[in-house]
This record gives structure tokens, sequence and C-alpha cells, in this order.
């Protein structure tokens, strides 16, 4: 299994379609027991929440988000946890909107500060 999410920031390796996250966006995990959530922003999206569970290496959870256009949207995705050469965190999803049409794939990676190695 791949180490905890918790307190790391992860961001999209490419931009989804306009008005979905992007390169932009950071998402700041927190795990603890099963659960998983996270807080996330940046490009067109102001806020946004997930919350789940991981069992293993793969993630199930909800999220909804409040775009800047002042329309919400929510969705549901799957996620299988990675770790890359070097340490980092890989999380690969198959998502699909609930609250409109549309599903995809996506990747994002966590984002290291600019000190670190």
């Amino acid at each position: 299994m791949a180490r905890s999410l918790d307190g790391l920031v992860l961001s999209p390796v490419a931009d989804q379609a306009p008005g979905q996250v992007g390169t932009r966006t950071r998402f700041t995990y927190h795990e603890r027991d099963g659960e998983i959530w996270a807080e996330y922003e940046g490009g067109d999206v102001v806020r946004g929440h997930l919350l789940g569970t991981r069992e293993g290496d793969r993630l199930d959870f909800r999220y909804v988000q409040l775009k800047r256009d002042g329309s919400t949207s929510s969705g549901h995705c799957v996620s299988r946890v990675a770790e890359l050469p070097g340490g980092r965190v890989r999380l690969e999803e198959s998502w699909e909107w609930e609250s409109q049409r549309g599903s995809g794939t996506s990747v994002v990676e966590e984002v290291r500060s600019s000190g670190a190695a």
C-alpha cells in the first residue's frame, strides 16, 4: 500500500474541460482510519470538498464544488493510489458527474515545495 495521503497537496497533471479542475487547482488531502477527505480550490473552482473511504490503494469518494461562475456541481470518483519513483504520490482517477452529464479519467500528483528535492 502506498503511503498515507494525510497532509499531502496534489494537483492535476493536465487541464480538464473549462469550468472543471485543472493544473492551477490544489487538493489538500486528509486521511484517518480508512476515511479520506480533501479541500480544493484554484483555476475555475472557488471551493471544493471531497469525502470518502480508502481500502488499500483504492479511494472511493464523492465531490462537490463551487465554480467561479456561481454554479455548483457534484460527482463520484474512484482512484488508485500509486507511488512514483522518488516517492511522490499519484492518483489515477475515474470520475463521473452526478449533477450533470459527463465522465472521464484524470491524474493528480503530489506537489513538492520548491525547496524539496
